[in-house]
């Protein structure tokens, strides 16, 4: 056993801060080699079993402080989404009473499938048309047409969403209301364009590049691997055979005949008449007018008072929501 009368030693923290009468192995006096061994490893072993018990504070205040951080964060989010939800359901802000909604830009199922910074779908129609059914203040709805197409299918769930509103719809065509545009425009209950807007073009399109010759240029071979002679139809790498020509006008055709139908359906046209301006042209708000194609000429101010008419209020009992982009947390 070591025994060192006249060894004192302190320590502060993980530091040896003193070691009196023996500051070497030369000045320990009558104490074997291995006694002073033993007791730096037992300082060691101190000075470790500290750094330990520090280092597991710093962990455990990063992590509390990390937990606290990560807390407020969830709540902000969670407090944010009910906000806005609330704020996203309701249309009206107490005073005005017409839902104003804008169809702008390319009609499309869903985003991405083209680049394009305005796009209008289904699902963004029906979640505003629900709000506005939903909101006691609201009692018709002012549509905003400014677009050149889209995709049918698209055009016409939006158009069937609008003709079986509970609330009245008037629709007013700004610079163009064309193809998708045009069959979303007719489901309103009334349709003013301006006496310049681009108004119809009933019709349907599916025109491509055929890149063959350009390909053969740049030494590009297209290799036909399928599993069906249809099932590379329309491919732009090599030329369409009169095959497929057929088969594809024969498509085309039937998309035709029902954007027909729908316009001649929502606005009590004879379908023959209809039919007759199914050329895939468009035509002036006043051309339109003087085919039926639209109910008026005119502007806001007359979508407003066609609205006064519908509601049978004064024109100055019409106040109109202007609509607002939805807030996107991320």
């Amino acid at each position: 056993m070591c025994t060192t009368p006249k060894l004192v030693v302190r320590t502060a923290g993980s530091r040896l801060t003193q070691v009196h009468n023996a500051t070497t192995q030369a000045e320990i006096k009558g104490v074997h080699t291995t006694c002073v061994n033993a007791l730096i490893l037992y300082i060691m072993h101190d000075t470790i079993n500290d750094m330990e018990k520090s280092f597991g504070r710093e962990v455990a205040s990063v992590l509390l402080r990390a937990t606290t951080v990560i807390g407020t964060i969830i709540l902000t989010i969670t407090g944010l989404t009910f906000f806005y939800s609330d704020v996203e359901n309701t249309v009206s802000d107490g005073s005005c009473n017409i839902a104003v909604f804008p169809i702008e830009g390319t009609i499309l199922p869903f985003y991405g499938i083209i680049d394009t910074p305005l796009v209008v779908t289904p699902e963004m129609v029906e979640s505003f048309l629900t709000s506005a059914e939903n909101d006691s203040n609201i009692e018709a709805v002012l549509l905003e047409i400014n677009s050149p197409g889209g995709t049918p299918v698209a055009s016409e769930r939006i158009a069937e969403r609008l003709r079986n509103s509970k609330l009245p719809v008037v629709g007013l065509i700004g610079d163009v209301g064309a193809s998708g545009g045009y069959m979303v425009a007719v489901a309103s209950d009334y349709l003013v364009a301006s006496a310049m807007s681009d108004v119809g073009s009933i019709g349907v399109n599916m025109s491509y590049v055929e890149e063959s010759q350009k390909n053969e240029e740049e030494g590009l071979t297209y290799v036909q691997l399928t599993t069906g002679k249809f099932k590379d139809t329309g491919t732009p790498n090599r030329p369409i055979t009169e095959e497929e020509r057929e088969l594809l006008q024969r498509d085309l055709d039937v998309v035709h005949n029902e954007f027909i139908d729908i316009v001649a359906r929502y606005r009590s046209l004879p379908r023959e008449q209809v039919e007759s301006l199914a050329d895939g042209s468009t035509m002036t708000g006043k051309r339109a007018l003087e085919n039926g194609l639209i109910d008026s000429v005119g502007n806001r101010a007359t979508a407003v008072t066609a609205l006064a008419e519908i509601l049978d209020k004064d024109i100055s009992d019409v106040s109109l929501c202007e609509y607002e982009s939805p807030f996107f947390l991320f």
